[in-house]
């Protein structure tokens, strides 16, 4: 990670911690304190062997020793206590504040956002990026301070007792450091070997897991099996040549701060000075209380420092998310004067330059059915998204009952236009609530009566607590049963505009009849577009617009583009010799019934 990369993420920490940051110097402040008067009875019992071993008989004084030594590590108790206490409460207040702030940050993000493959930034932002960062907040900057303060104050005072001593004690310290830059140093040299080897590793497996069948069904398994095999070799080789220097530095540098051999080295520096009498055998002493511990802050600054460094990563990635864009909402809202929709001359792009859909033209007006057909990447489903505003449009307009949709408040935007993709998004909650979501004022009977009509009643009924049952749960819906639960739900809300990705993808045949004629139901009226992937569901549709290369090249009827014998008919005729079996009967039945 190079400098400016740290430094940048340092800065994301510090931005996104500015709110508590009264709360935790105070705890800082505190945990100082803390440190130093956990010194007092170390320091006690070396006053008290001085006190004894020089004979001065004022046993008033021992009490005095005493007494102080038992009310520094009360108070010690109670401002470490409080330390924490500030310290957990600032980190309760920020995560609240963060979740807060991304949900609202969220909640204002155009929908097109979340289409790309953004939900995993979000629950990680939510979830463990603040994870990360409550352990910085409620307890690395505490540990920080302690390591820091504590071994600072403890040299301090033994420097009064005995500089020569204090120096020698800090000998295995020393060794401990400098093998940690050695560490540090042949570590990151081997880096990017380690890393290219597991690369190969992660491609080995990838290649032995997607074709095992392949391979099993050629008899070819022996083959890449090995290949996996010499890749784990190559990896086991290459990270074991490189560790084990390392590992030697490592447990050596352990070896020098252990203990042991810190109290062999202050007891033989200790006998030493005491031999040559350099100072008195009572100072030993407190370098044989403190002197042992003075490593063990070292070792922490380095966890310490690690969990900072996590956390200021994390702090990066929720700085992110929090700059996710916002949808712009008009300052005088218009309301929508019926259901037509018209695509105005319509180009935009996913990326600046890279335009998707070049001056797309057309309206669709209420009670029709219009097809988007053509091949994959022609720009059919963002094409269809644009009259949500999952995006806002680079040039031209897309506009609903004569009024351009960035004119339109989102709340009432979200409510004239119903979305059924082929994947039915659900929420982890009761069947009953994920079909009342477009009206959540809908009484029960409502809720029924759509399920009903979507051929998913029986299916909920058939669940352990019925509508109660909870989805992911208790209530294991395949994907024809989800789809048909987000008719339901649309069904309900009872949009002026439909928009349908396959609704019907994943119903199995003997509900996607009930299913389409539903939704004819609903489409009386109503404006419907159908993003179309199998031509046959289509062939009864008002007009059928295929994209190609994101421009309509052509627009009509299925008979009227059948003869024409362009890029529709070339279309129709593959999907024929793949599928002859298509039931174009059971689509002419369905959207019939919508235009009657």
């Amino acid at each position: 990670m190079t400098r400016a990369r740290a430094t940048a993420r340092s800065r994301d920490f510090r931005t996104l911690t500015e709110p508590v940051r009264p709360a935790l110097l105070t705890a800082g402040a505190l945990q100082a304190v803390a440190a130093v008067l956990a010194l007092v009875p170390f320091a006690a019992v070396y006053e008290l062997a001085d006190h004894f071993l020089r004979g001065s008989g004022s046993d008033g004084r021992a009490w005095a020793i005493v007494g102080v030594a038992a009310g520094a590590a009360v108070a010690q108790f109670l401002v470490g206590s409080a330390a924490v206490a500030v310290s957990h409460r600032a980190d309760a207040d920020l995560a609240l504040a963060l979740r807060r702030r991304i949900a609202d940050r969220l909640r204002r993000a155009p929908l097109g956002w979340f289409t790309r493959g953004t939900s995993g930034t979000v629950q990680a932002a939510l979830q463990d990026d603040l994870d990360e960062m409550h352990y910085a907040v409620a307890h690395a900057r505490l540990d920080l301070t302690a390591a820091t303060v504590a071994p600072v104050a403890a040299l301090a005072w033994l420097f009064t007792v005995s500089w020569q001593l204090t120096l020698i004690t800090l000998l295995p310290t020393a060794v401990f450091i400098g093998m940690q830059k050695v560490v540090l140093a042949k570590a990151g040299g081997g880096r990017n070997e380690v890393a290219a080897a597991m690369r190969s590793v992660h491609s080995a497996v990838v290649e032995f897991v997607q074709g095992i069948a392949v391979v099993k069904l050629f008899g070819r398994t022996k083959q890449a099996h090995r290949r996996f095999a010499e890749a784990a070799d190559d990896y086991h080789r290459t990270f074991s040549g490189l560790n084990a220097p390392v590992l030697r530095l490592i447990s050596f540098g352990t070896a020098a701060v252990a203990p042991v051999t810190v109290l062999a080295v202050v007891l033989l520096g200790g006998t030493g000075l005491v031999a040559a009498d350099v100072v008195d055998p009572v100072d030993v002493l407190p370098f044989v209380l403190l002197g042992l511990g003075l490593a063990a802050p070292v070792q922490t600054l380095g966890q310490a420092a690690g969990s900072m460094r996590s956390a200021e990563a994390a702090a990066g990635r929720v700085r992110q998310l929090l700059a996710a864009p916002e949808l712009a909402e008009p300052a005088e809202p218009r309301l929508p004067d019926g259901g037509r929709v018209e695509f105005d001359h319509v180009t935009f792009a996913h990326t600046p330059g890279v335009p998707v859909l070049h001056d797309v033209h057309a309206v669709l007006e209420p009670g029709t059915l219009t097809a988007l057909v053509g091949p994959s990447g022609a720009g059919k489903s963002t094409l269809a998204t644009l009259a949500a505003r999952f995006f806002d449009v680079d040039s031209g307009a897309v506009r609903i009952g004569g009024v351009d949709v960035r004119e339109i408040a989102p709340s009432v935007l979200y409510r004239q236009v119903g979305f059924v993709f082929q994947d039915a998004p659900l929420l982890r909650t009761t069947v009953e609530d994920n079909i009342r979501l477009g009206r959540p004022d809908a009484s029960a009977e409502e809720v029924r009566e759509a399920a009903r009509a979507a051929r998913i009643d029986e299916v909920i009924g058939a669940l352990p607590r019925g509508y109660a049952s909870v989805v992911g749960e208790d209530a294991r819906l395949s994907g024809g049963e989800a789809q048909r639960l987000a008719v339901a739900r649309l069904l309900l809300a009872d949009p002026r505009v439909l928009i349908l990705d396959e609704a019907t993808a994943y119903a199995d045949p003997g509900s996607e009849a009930a299913v389409q004629q539903s939704l004819s139901r609903l489409a009386a009226g109503r404006t419907v577009l159908v993003i179309a992937h199998r031509l046959a569901t289509v062939t009864a549709a008002d007009r059928i617009l295929v994209l190609e290369g994101g421009r309509i090249v052509e627009r009509g009827t299925h008979d009227e583009l059948f003869a024409a014998g362009g890029v529709y008919r070339r279309m129709w005729d593959a999907q024929q010799q793949a599928d002859p079996g298509q039931l174009t009967g059971l689509a002419a039945a369905g959207t019939t019934e919508a235009t009657r």
